[in-house]
This record gives structure tokens, sequence and C-alpha cells, in this order.
């Protein structure tokens, strides 16, 4: 992660501020969509060059969001982090500057008051905790911790039957802020603050929740893994290898295209590499995210 990925959008009084650990990943696009091919990508020019490159592999990023409001200082999932063993070699004993570009944005551990988490695999909860001395603890020792009780429940039963193929996080980055007493249960429908609140969109996990922000009439929606590239604004129905519920995260997916599509909302895609947020425009020649040039830098 580095300083140069920093962004931040104001909604409204609602500052957003993303911090990037991993910065436009490639990988084929059946990592993501085991059906698709580079000709699936290829066939949708405008997710070039941010969410693709030309021989048809798609990018992602991974990446959590700081949100600033009047009362509130609330992190949005919290990466990978460092030190840590994971499936994935790319994954394992990272040592990225989170702590330092947090610091840049504005924002020291002991500010944040809330840590909210959509759900609860490794790469959205990793800097739930640090290693100090050997031990694994709180990054954020004055906020509450928010899980969804269902997600929370269900992780659990993994655990204990063994039940999914890389637990490892649960003993690093979960389990310690349970046993720190920090961690409080919540319902899907669950509101943060006045200007936050959460959006149902299971599949991805069986509790996965995205963040509804909305203030001074301007709207946004935070996805969480709901989605993991924008293809998938173009293809929600295809079913995606990462989703627990295959079936039920397609229909999410969908509900969700129909409720944002052509609407004045910002979609903040978890995923999405650099511009990360658009509005979703659906017409004739398909359903792509649009990202306004004034918010990219470059010419309309």
């Amino acid at each position: 992660m580095a300083i140069e990925h920093l962004r931040t959008w104001k909604i409204g009084d609602v500052e957003v501020t993303r911090l990037v650990e991993v910065h436009a990943w490639e990988d084929d696009i059946s990592m993501l969509l085991p059906e698709a091919t580079p000709a699936t990508v290829q066939a949708y020019p405008w997710l070039l060059p941010h969410h693709a490159t030309p021989d048809g592999r798609m990018i992602i990023s991974f990446q959590c969001f700081v949100m600033r409001t009047a009362t509130r200082r609330i992190m949005l999932d919290t990466c990978i982090g460092n030190d840590r063993q994971r499936e994935f070699p790319v994954f394992t004993n990272m040592q990225t500057s989170f702590l330092g570009d947090l610091a840049h944005a504005g924002f020291h551990p002991e500010d944040i008051d809330t840590v909210l988490c959509t759900h609860l695999h490794f790469d959205h909860v990793g800097w739930n905790t640090r290693r100090v001395d050997g031990r694994w603890v709180p990054t954020f020792p004055h906020a509450r911790y928010l899980f969804g009780r269902r997600e929370f429940e269900h992780w659990q039963m993994l655990e204990a039957t063994h039940g999914y193929h890389d637990l490892a996080h649960m003993s690093d980055a979960i389990r310690p802020v349970v046993e720190a007493g920090l961690v409080d249960l919540i319902e899907p429908e669950h509101r943060i603050c006045p200007e936050l609140s959460l959006l149902p969109t299971p599949g991805h996990t069986p509790g996965h929740v995205s963040i509804c922000i909305e203030s001074r009439g301007q709207r946004a929606i935070i996805t969480g893994d709901m989605m993991h590239n924008p293809i998938q604004f173009e293809r929600p129905g295809d079913l995606a290898r990462f989703d627990m519920d295959r079936q039920q995260a397609a229909a999410t997916r969908q509900a969700f295209v129909d409720r944002v599509a052509n609407q004045p909302i910002l979609v903040i895609g978890s995923h999405f590499s650099e511009p990360t947020g658009g509005y979703v425009v659906r017409d004739a020649a398909g359903c792509r995210l649009h990202t306004p040039a004034e918010h990219t830098g470059e010419k309309p």
C-alpha cells in the first residue's frame, strides 16, 4: 500500500477515504467467473484500462475504507494485515504501510471508534489485530468491532467442523478482539449512525452486508464482496467462484444492479481498482460503471 493510492470521496458531510493494500492485481477472469474466458472480458471495452487488461485479464485491488462523520470515525473492513500465514503466497508475510497510510489520511488507531466488517473473509479482517511482542492484539483499542451475528456464528461453525479451506484468520484476526471484549454482534439492518446503515447482501457469505451512506441528499453504497470486478454489472447472474452460496449471490447482485442502475447513487466497489467509484448506467448498450472525468483526472 502507498500514499499515492489514497483517494477520498465526500458524500454530503461524510468523508470516505480508501486505503489500498494490494493495488491493481491482475488475474485470469476464470479465477472470479469460472465459465468466463478472456474473450468474455474483451466484449466489454469500457472495462479498460482500470478494470481489465487488453488481453482479457481482470484487475482488482485489496483495500478498505475509513469514514469520518461529524461524530464518528469508522473503519470499514481491515484488509489482509502484516505477518500473516495465508493460503496464497501473495498474501503471506506481507509488510505494508497500512498504519502509516492511515496516519497520512488523518487517523491514528486510537481515533477509530467503530470497526465494521462486511463479512469475515481473511482479506476483510486482517488489521483487526497487529502483532506486538509475539501476540495478536487489537489494532483499534478504543473501537467496538461490529460483526454480523449470522456471519460470526457461521464462521464459528466452519471453524468447529473444519468446514473451510483457510481458517487461520480466525485465530489471529477474529478471536483476539472477541477475547478482548470489543465485539458487538449486530443484525443485518443495523444503523451505525444517522448517515450510515447496512444493506443485507447475502450470498458471498451468509451474513454479508454492504454499506449505505446518505447525507445532505447524497447517496453512496460500498459493496463489500457482493461484487469483485465491474464486469459483474454486465453479468450479475454469472456464478462467481468465491461465493459460498452462488445462486443466492447472483440473485443479490441482480437485485442490486436493478436498485442502483441510472440512479444518483455513487457505487464504491470494495475490490474495484482505481478509480473504484462511479455511477451505474444501464441502456441499450448494456450496464456499465461510469466514473465522471472529474473523478479520474481524465478528459471527458
